[in-house]
């Protein structure tokens, strides 16, 4: 068997694999990435509402017995209106809000808050129409739902 004879074209190929590769992960970066996370665009008209929804987590609320907890349990609310929900905690523990079913608004991202300490809030704003049943993680027989439906002013 004869010797191996010395080429430059191992060379010249793997320069382009590399090049290849450098164009490959700078498009990925450059292109791909930054739409791929892109937010929506949503019209001024949801994005700042001209009213807020309140939700109040109501004294007494870690009483399984007790039939209020989150007032009102049923609410809708327009886009364009008042998409805007804000909850507060007037109880004395601390409560959640949890989706029954993972829910992602195109805008705000993932429905759910932590931990809603004594005398705090949490707010969220619903760019799409849904309909969500939620809950209480640390007391699931709190319930709720919020119905967001297509507001006059988004026509």
């Amino acid at each position: 068997m004869s010797a191996p004879i010395p080429s430059h074209a191992y060379g010249i190929g793997l320069i382009a694999v590399i090049v290849g590769s450098a164009i490959g992960i700078g498009y990925y970066q450059l292109y791909y990435v930054p739409e791929y996370n892109a937010k929506p665009v949503i019209p001024e008209k949801i994005l700042e509402p001209g009213q807020t929804t309140q939700i109040t987590i109501v004294t007494g609320s870690v009483n399984q017995d007790q039939q209020q907890n989150f007032v009102p349990k049923k609410i809708e609310t327009q886009l364009g209106v008042d998409n805007l929900v804000v909850w507060t905690n007037h109880d004395a523990a601390a409560h959640y809000v949890t989706p029954d079913k993972t829910y992602k608004d195109a805008f705000s991202g993932n429905f759910g808050s932590d931990a809603i300490m004594p005398g705090k809030q949490y707010t969220f704003l619903f760019t799409q129409e849904a309909q969500i049943p939620y809950y209480c993680e640390v007391h699931p027989w709190m319930k709720g739902e919020i119905d967001i439906v297509h507001g006059a002013l988004t026509s």
